[in-house]
Formats: C-alpha cells, structure tokens, sequence
C-alpha cells in the first residue's frame, strides 16, 4: 500500500536570540544560525538574515531541479550556481520602507550531466513551476532571471 504524502502541513520552528545581532533557529531537530558579519556588529557565525533568504534560492533549486530531472529522466549530474542579487538596503538600515527590496536576482545554474540542452530547458521549466522560493521572490515582486545551461 502507498503512503499518501499530507499535501498541507504547519511547519514548527523555535528560536532564541542570543545577542543583538546573532540568532539559532531550530526546524526539523536541527539548529540553524544566523548573525551579522563583523562590520555590521556581529560575530560572523552565521550567514546574515538576508544571505540565508537569498541562498535559499540556490538550495531550493537544486532540490527541485533534481527532482524534476529525475521525474523526467534526464541526467542533470551536480549542478553549479552563481547568483547575483541587487538588493534595496534602504530598509535595513531603517532609512525608509522598502516593499521590494530585492530588486532583480539573475541566477544561472550548470549542469554536469549528459542532459541535452533540450531536456535542460525541459527541466528549467519544470523547476520553475515548482520551487517555491523563485514563486515567493517573483510574487514579491523581485525580477527573477534563472538560465539553465550545460558545463
């Protein structure tokens, strides 16, 4: 018999602030840190609060795009990314309200599969109807530009 997967669920998280800057997360029986670099007041231990959001980008397409390629039967090999983020810090440094900080994130993913460039696109395109962090920026309003290619 087959297990039928919950299609909605409530995520549980906790966590503590251990300074003004530095803060541990827990999700899933596992601590997660967050902080500021030295410059900003903080001890470095962590990605900041905004690396961690826009490095989760990378982390979702990659689970995603394997699981698109596997469903289609393409061989992606490992992928590679390289990202750049045009980030709005008017908000973090409590000059004005910003509704769309992130202004445009070009994202460009390489496989090192035998994937076709065909099969790449086909899925690129999957990948992009699931993930849901690309959906969270792209509804938030941020020019999301993600390019797919072979090494």
């Amino acid at each position: 018999m087959a297990i039928r997967q919950k299609t909605e669920m409530t995520i549980k998280l906790s966590g503590r602030g251990t300074s003004h800057s530095r803060s541990e997360s827990r999700v899933d029986g596992l601590m997660h840190v967050i902080d500021e670099p030295v410059a900003r007041g903080g001890t470095n231990e962590g990605p900041s609060p905004t690396a961690t959001a826009y490095s989760a980008l990378i982390g979702c397409t990659n689970v995603i795009g394997n699981k698109c390629a596997d469903k289609l039967g393409v061989d992606i090999g490992h992928l590679s990314f390289e990202m750049e983020v045009d980030f709005d810090r008017r908000g973090v440094l409590l000059m004005e309200e910003v509704d769309v900080p992130f202004k445009a994130i070009r994202l460009e993913v390489t496989s090192d599969g035998t994937a076709t460039e065909e099969e790449l696109a086909a899925v690129a395109k999957e990948t992009e109807k699931f993930c849901r962090i690309s959906k969270l920026y792209e509804q938030s309003g941020t020019d999301l530009t993600v390019t797919w290619r072979k090494a």
